[in-house]
């Protein structure tokens, strides 16, 4: 069994890091506080070539892969969540369309996001609609000539306002019916008649990429822009499926951030004549976050191997939740013990560690709350998948 990157990964790794610290850095702050789009941040991520990590060379990509963008999204989220969230939306909504469109879809929306001339975003979640899938009511009505009618409203859509064009889930049956084979996926261009975006969310943390509502009234899709077949809720999920290593290195990159920044203030902050460091009380709280970031990470890049290998069908789901899930509620308990290092400072502006902090808490909640994760797990344990007899 091999733990070591690849030469490849590892030069990525190091490319990516010397931006985060270069550019990413000394904006995270700024962006937090003015709530702007980073666009020079966008500008850096394309000149590095790093907006198609994830997707295939034939597109335009790179083909590192989901591991790739996992390693390239830990680094940039060690100063800025929202810049990681970028890199993320270059995965999610064109996920459905690599496991499930076809050769023309991926030629003509793959290559704009490798390259960085267009971007999209992913609606599935909806006001009564967000957990609970299928409890959706965007309804797709087929026309007559192929095409569909989509009507409805989604909601929490990051990217919305920055995106050209949608990955959308709608109902094609009936809009009241809780069938898995009543949702399907459409790519909804933002210039079609009838798209428009709605409001736009006032978050807690993760500020600087719009979160908000697309509203549908009768956009015309044509049957061209349907993801695979009709009746496509198991492509929803595969999709999330694939996302948990993406989500996960977001919160590892999170958590070793904020440990980061509060051992160098420990090192230099100095109570009852010593440093902070020198409390034992404090060393203690620093191993085990560092001893849980190391199991984080293995758990993360694991997944996204198996990812990468499409083990993201319903065997595999426990151990792709596992990374989400405590990858990400460590990044709030590093979060939080990361403003109890810093005390009082810890809790104002002047420092990162309250950045950190608001933005843990997005992640237990985004592509899978940490319940959905609980359940998903218990049900492989339940069901065998995982299994260690």
């Amino acid at each position: 069994m091999e733990f070591d990157l690849s030469d490849d990964l590892l030069d990525l790794q190091r490319v990516v890091r010397k931006l985060s610290r270069d550019k990413i850095k000394p904006r995270a702050r700024e962006i937090d506080l003015t709530h702007e789009y980073p666009q020079d941040i966008f500008d850096a991520f394309k000149q590095a070539d790093l907006l198609g990590l994830c997707i295939p060379e034939e597109y335009g990509g790179s083909g590192a892969g989901i591991l790739g963008l996992t390693i390239a999204i830990e680094e940039v989220a060690k100063y800025s969540n929202t810049a990681a969230l970028m890199l993320l939306l270059t995965r999610l909504p064109t996920g459905p369309i690599m496991i499930a469109g076809n050769d023309e879809q991926k030629r003509r929306f793959l290559p704009g996001i490798a390259s960085g001339a267009s971007r999209a975003s992913f609606g599935l979640s909806e006001p009564q609609a967000g957990s609970d899938v299928v409890g959706m009511m965007t309804k797709a009505t087929a026309d007559s000539d192929g095409g569909w009618i989509l009507n409805g409203t989604k909601c929490w859509m990051s990217g919305v306002a920055q995106a050209d064009w949608y990955t959308v889930f709608a109902k094609t049956g009936e809009v009241t019916s809780r069938k898995h084979d009543s949702i399907s996926a459409f790519i909804v261009e933002r210039n079609f008649a009838g798209v428009q975006v709605g409001r736009l969310d006032k978050k807690m943390g993760v500020k600087g990429v719009d979160t908000g509502e697309l509203i549908l009234s009768e956009v015309k899709v044509p049957k061209e822009n349907v993801i695979g077949e009709i009746g496509g809720f198991r492509l929803a999920m595969l999709g999330l499926n694939s996302m948990r290593p993406i989500v996960a290195a977001r919160g590892i990159g999170l958590a070793e951030g904020a440990l980061m920044y509060a051992t160098a203030y420990a090192k230099e902050r100095m109570a009852f004549s010593k440093p902070l460091t020198e409390n034992q009380g404090i060393q203690w709280e620093i191993a085990k976050l560092a001893t849980e970031i190391e199991a984080a990470r293995l758990l993360t890049y694991r997944a996204a191997d198996y990812a990468d290998k499409n083990r993201y069908t319903k065997e595999w789901v426990p151990y792709l939740s596992m990374a989400k899930y405590y990858a990400t509620e460590l990044a709030v308990r590093a979060s939080s013990m990361a403003v109890q290092m810093l005390g009082a400072a810890g809790y104002m502006e002047d420092h990162l560690t309250e950045l950190y902090y608001r933005d843990a808490k997005q992640l237990t909640i985004v592509e899978g709350t940490s319940q959905i994760q609980l359940s998903l797990i218990a049900r492989g344990v339940l069901d065998e998948d995982l299994w260690w007899d």
